[in-house]
């Protein structure tokens, strides 16, 4: 589920770090830079960039499309060519096995298992149309919340590396006591801070 849909599950980060006083500006420049790039017709394993909330083909953000008030929306779109270990393991097997036959032998040599596996692993990426993802992204500027719609720790990961490459500024995991500070009154702040989260070693 992501930020257009009814229901949706998210992380909340702040983001940390300068922007610039022209951040419009800046930020068109660096949303092409890092546009999402299609691999359909490459032999690329990976991918990933930005693209439009509404649609995922559309990396082009024609009239600023992110731009929503104070608010910038984006989505993170992956695509990845995958190949499944279970896959794998029957082509090299069916491959070892043909290849012991024509040679006439008990057993191959590692380095040959080696060159046979990465050989087969080559072949089936190649015809192995790219999986894709999408994740939507809102930043508040207001406030400098970010909502990411998902809870995989490799999207996170993925997101963290793609929006300091993009924006050169930080993102920061907001935990539910740093959440709760920033609605916290003054007046039990001293009081809040006992409450600080521990580290139990």
């Amino acid at each position: 589920m992501g930020l257009l849909s009814g229901s949706a599950s998210f992380t909340r980060f702040t983001v940390v770090g300068e922007l610039p006083a022209s951040f419009w500006e800046f930020a068109a420049q660096r949303i092409a830079a890092l546009s999402f790039k299609d691999i359909d017709d490459t032999m690329d394993e990976f991918s990933i960039g930005w693209v439009s909330v509404a649609d995922m083909f559309d990396a082009g953000f024609a009239y600023s499309s992110y731009a929503a008030g104070d608010n910038l929306v984006l989505t993170m779109r992956i695509d990845e060519r995958k190949v499944a270990p279970s896959v794998l393991k029957k082509y090299v097997t069916k491959e070892e096995e043909r290849l012991k036959r024509e040679k006439q032998i008990p057993r191959l040599s590692r380095s040959a298992r080696l060159e046979i596996k990465e050989r087969v692993r080559a072949e089936l990426v190649r015809h192995s149309p790219p999986v894709p993802l999408t994740c939507d992204v809102c930043w508040n500027l207001a406030d400098n919340t970010v909502l990411f719609f998902s809870t995989s720790k490799k999207a996170i990961a993925l997101l963290e590396d793609l929006f300091k490459e993009t924006f050169q500024v930080s993102l920061v995991l907001q935990i539910p006591w740093t959440t709760g500070l920033r609605m916290v009154n003054e007046d039990i702040l001293d009081q809040y801070e006992a409450m600080r989260p521990a580290l139990l070693l």
